[in-house]
């Protein structure tokens, strides 16, 4: 019982936490919470159709602005020197290429939840205009051209993400987009075949290359649509990486920069891949309620 708190506690925390970073990245933005937020019976935080508006505005505001760009392209020659678009037609606004996959997957997703949205048609054109058969293609060359560890794994567990969304959304557009998308989802998970036999040790930061968060969406996305070899690969690499640990140092945290909590995303992991059982036993020696407390702190920006 403990066990499922915590971890119920523990999402209701860090969704909330990026929900409200999110929000101050519209720094000119007019916020008022109780136009954006609302809490259910249960406690549970909620976002309104305001708020899902404020969120869309977000994203269409950046997926089709090329600049400012961070390509994070390693160059072998001059030619391989081109403009974002150029190299990710799909994916080129946002400042950097996992920010705009993530922004796509906010709009499916906003879009689900609020289908009469006054963005809604916005949304699907922004949609339709990136995720063409086209400019999917282009992104699925770049990768076979790109170093191994491009975008490696926080990059491709949001590609998975986009994918598991438009997966289980029943519209005609989302099949299509879906569709198209499939060639680099399937370069995406092919990738994540080939690397995690190899990776030796799992890589524990609080930033975008942890292992376990990567790993969380690319099992997310094995479960929603039934592949079975990488949710099998997933399971026991995280098993490998993780079973045996103990006490996590939770005192550590938060690190200077993290936007993750490495203990609280190698739990999440575990509570997908292990049996529930399992899983109570694992926790109470990974988390134990000593080293609970640290998460009752919120951690403090002080810039």
């Amino acid at each position: 019982m403990r066990t499922e708190s915590f971890l119920l506690w523990g999402r209701k925390l860090y969704s909330t936490l990026a929900f409200l970073l999110l929000l101050n990245l519209s720094v000119n933005a007019q916020y008022h919470p109780g136009d954006h937020l609302r809490m259910d019976e249960d406690g549970k935080l909620l976002l309104t159709q305001t708020g899902a508006s404020h969120f869309a505005a977000l994203a269409l505001s950046c997926l089709q602005q090329e600049y400012p760009n961070k390509p994070g392209q390693t160059l072998s020659g001059k030619d391989e020197l081109k403009e974002p678009h150029v190299l990710h037609p799909a994916f080129y606004g946002c400042y950097d290429w996992h920010s705009s996959v993530h922004g796509h997957w906010m709009l499916v997703r906003l879009l689900k939840q609020f289908p009469d949205l006054p963005e809604a048609s916005e949304i699907r054109r922004t949609l339709e205009q990136n995720l063409t058969a086209k400019n999917i293609a282009a992104e699925v060359d770049y990768f076979k051209k790109e170093s191994k560890s491009w975008e490696r794994m926080y990059g491709w567990a949001w590609l998975l993400k986009l994918a598991d969304e438009l997966f289980t959304w029943n519209d005609p557009d989302a099949r299509q987009w879906y569709k198209h998308l499939e060639p680099l989802t399937n370069a995406i998970v092919e990738r994540y075949l080939r690397f995690l036999p190899v990776q030796t040790y799992p890589v524990r930061t609080g930033v975008h290359p942890n292992t376990a968060f990567g790993m969380s969406f690319a099992w997310d996305y094995a479960n929603t649509t039934d592949h079975r070899v990488l949710k099998s690969m997933i399971e026991k690499r995280a098993k490998d990486y993780y079973l045996l640990d103990e006490g996590c140092p939770t005192e550590y945290e938060p690190s200077g920069e993290d936007f993750l909590s490495p203990c609280l995303e190698e739990a999440n992991l575990m509570r997908k891949v292990l049996p529930k059982k399992l899983f109570s036993k694992w926790f109470r020696r990974f988390l134990p309620k000593s080293k609970m407390a640290r998460f009752n702190t919120p951690a403090n920006v002080s810039d």
